[in-house]
């Protein structure tokens, strides 16, 4: 008779936490933050913004977390932003507040879950909305179920992802909103997400503040109708400290600042001695097999790291320069510089991840860090949560 072992609830790593020298000894793949610089970064941000005058809902769906929500509202956050239902449904089950749901709620299931979410949510829900049709259904939910929603009328900032089309578009639906029952009108949303990984600055300061002035258009388009915007919501990690200078956002959503990918940091490196936020995440590898003439092999590959960005790039327990390629499914290529030592056999690689928020995804747990130190490991609360 085979008897199952019931793996730890929190991984294979578990029995390491607090063991000095144990983020060597960890099982990889393995996802690391580094603490210390997960708080700078949540710090840095917050001061930011209470320097520029505007709140903080940061963008849940970077790191999926609980636990790095709440950090991020202790130090001074409204909210998070979600851009799934789940995610949601996570966060608020989490008792952190403010929610918002960035990405329209339209076929009967969501909009059923969602109004279950809007009965429980005590401390703010809003979701965006971008057309009539979903706009009457959600009315007509929220009237059955007996509590008002809160909508963000979403407006296309030339991503084109979702949000109204036109200046016209967002002051039709503003005004249907308006006259709903069951509906009320927590503000606008307009994200351009098209800019955020734009290499120069001054090229991505034009195009910002260009977008921002569209937006400002219409916000004023609304108020002089009558309709309140008591929030502008929008902005992100590329834009963090270039969206406030149009003084049209009251918020921004900002997200993978708390960790930083090879894309952010060489993106809001431009322009700067360094990136204004430290690099707080890692995937961690090992060296499986030594035998290749110009490489090693690790045991990090495809399932490992989000593959829709650049390579990850080493950063630690290999020579300066060292380069990595994807090698299938589980195995990752790790070239060092001519005359480099090479990493032996069980060495630890810690790389910086390619695009954090899809790499998270892959991964069930944080394996959290002070200098050498697993300290804790939290749980990626919303994997795969849609």
């Amino acid at each position: 008779m085979r008897l199952a072992v019931p793996a730890p609830r929190l991984g294979p790593n578990a029995s390491l936490i607090g063991r000095a020298g144990s983020r060597a000894l960890l099982d990889t793949p393995a996802l690391v933050i580094d603490r210390d610089a997960l708080e700078r970064n949540i710090a840095a941000m917050a001061a930011h913004a209470k320097a520029a005058g505007v709140a903080l809902r940061p963008h849940a769906k970077t790191h999926k977390s609980v636990e790095i929500a709440r950090r991020q509202v202790e130090a001074g956050s409204i909210g998070v932003s979600c851009v799934t239902l789940g995610e949601a449904e996570v966060m608020v089950g989490g008792g952190i507040p403010g929610v918002h749901i960035t990405s329209p709620q339209v076929t009967e299931p969501k909009i059923a879950r969602l109004m279950a979410l809007n009965r429980t949510a005590h401390q703010g829900l809003s979701v965006a909305v971008d057309h009539p049709d979903n706009l009457r259904a959600l009315a007509a939910a929220a009237c059955a179920a007996g509590k008002r929603l809160a909508v963000m009328i979403d407006f296309s900032a030339g991503h084109n992802r979702t949000g109204c089309a036109t200046a016209a578009d967002a002051l039709d639906l503003a005004r249907q909103a308006r006259d709903a029952e069951g509906i009320e009108i927590a503000g606008i949303q307009s994200y351009s997400g098209q800019l955020q990984h734009i290499a120069t600055r001054a090229e991505r300061r034009a195009q910002a503040l260009a977008q921002a002035g569209i937006l400002r258009d219409v916000v004023r388009t609304l108020e002089r109708e009558g309709i309140a915007v008591p929030v502008v919501s929008g902005g992100g990690t590329g834009t963090f400290d270039l969206d406030p200078e149009a003084r049209i956002f009251t918020e921004l959503q900002v997200g993978s600042y708390v960790f930083m990918d090879v894309d952010y940091l060489r993106a809001l490196k431009d322009g700067r001695n360094t990136p204004p936020f430290e690099t707080a995440l890692f995937v961690q590898a090992s060296v499986v097999s030594v035998n290749a003439r110009d490489y090693v092999t690790t045991d990090a590959g495809l399932k490992a790291f989000a593959t829709d960005g650049p390579p990850p790039e080493p950063a630690l327990g290999a020579p300066a320069g060292s380069r990595y390629e994807f090698f299938g499914d589980e195995h990752g290529k790790l070239f060092v510089p001519p005359g480099a030592e090479r990493p032996g056999l069980g060495a630890r690689v810690e790389c910086v991840t390619p695009h954090c928020d899809p790499t998270v995804n892959l991964h069930d747990f944080y394996h959290v860090v002070r200098g050498d130190t697993l300290v804790d490991i939290w749980a990626v609360d919303a994997r795969g949560r849609r």
